[in-house]
């Protein structure tokens, strides 16, 4: 079977990818707003067939599916069950060497990267339908906002920042109540869902949608309610989450008044392949 590839645009028209108004697909700058290769070298089109965010969700989902499934395999005896919410969670070594976080991998075993790698690894079924449901019904929302290179920036940036934050409180803020201390081991994407609620939270305030704010702050609240009643929920991790997608929402890279650039793209592959390095290095290290 041969492998189609996409058939690269050379005549007629295409919408640019930056200011999303129609130029000619020769033209070598945007009319309207002065972005380079506004038709992506003629692959503008066939990015666009994949979904407005270019395909970037059907990775996460399908990556963290793949990965899900060979924490399965890899230690099928220590697969188990805990109850009809608790279902299909594998074990504790094979998350570990998949790249798990939280103050013991990241301070006692010095696997810095896992706070890359645990945002695409699960604690058990439900876990992973959960957030990548949320992912699934958030990414058009910050891809309207931002486009969709920043929304694997912003994604990629908090599953870091929240995985830093409760890795840092589990490691140091030792006197906290249980119920409010960070994680020894974390693993999970609701950094990046609550990410992504932090981004459109400051794209309602700069841009002054009271309608996209009040929206991102019911969800943002109905998000932490659900995570607390299924079960265990890693608090700092939210809050990393929130804050990273917040705070990088302030910067001048990705204020959401601006439209997106090629150099967000080319951010958004570096991310993309920082993210396959750590979970590459987890395995490696891991393994050795």
């Amino acid at each position: 079977m041969r492998l189609k590839l996409p058939q690269r645009q050379t005549q007629g028209s295409v919408v640019c990818f930056s200011c999303q108004k129609l130029v000619s697909i020769d033209q070598k700058k945007c009319s309207h707003c002065g972005q380079s290769n506004p038709g992506l070298w003629g692959y503008a089109r066939p990015l666009r067939r994949l979904g407005a965010d270019f395909g970037f969700m059907k990775i996460v989902i399908a990556g963290c599916v793949a990965i899900f499934l060979a924490t399965l395999l890899f230690d099928i005896p220590g697969i188990r069950n805990e109850g009809s919410m608790k279902v299909l969670i594998p074990s504790s070594t094979s998350l570990a060497i998949f790249g798990s976080t939280g103050s013991v991998p990241v301070f006692t075993w010095g696997r810095w990267w896992t706070v890359l790698s645990s945002g695409w690894l699960h604690g058990d079924l439900w876990h992973l339908c959960f957030n990548l449901a949320w992912l699934n019904y958030l990414s058009p929302m910050v891809t309207t906002g931002y486009g969709a290179g920043r929304l694997v920036s912003i994604y990629t940036f908090t599953t870091i920042t929240s995985s830093v934050l409760t890795s840092y409180v589990a490691q140091y803020w030792t006197s906290l109540p249980a119920a409010f201390s960070g994680a020894s081991y974390s693993v999970g994407a609701s950094g990046g869902v609550f990410g992504l609620l932090g981004a459109l939270v400051i794209y309602g305030q700069r841009s002054r949608n009271s309608s996209i704010l009040q929206r991102a702050l019911l969800l943002t609240l109905v998000s932490g309610v659900l995570s607390a009643f299924l079960g265990r929920v890693d608090h700092w991790g939210h809050i990393g989450g929130f804050l990273g997608g917040y705070l990088l929402g302030l910067t001048p890279w990705f204020n959401p008044n601006k439209p997106q650039r090629l150099y967000h793209l080319g951010v958004a592959f570096g991310a993309l392949g920082l993210t396959a390095c750590s979970v590459a290095a987890s395995i490696g290290h891991g393994l050795l």
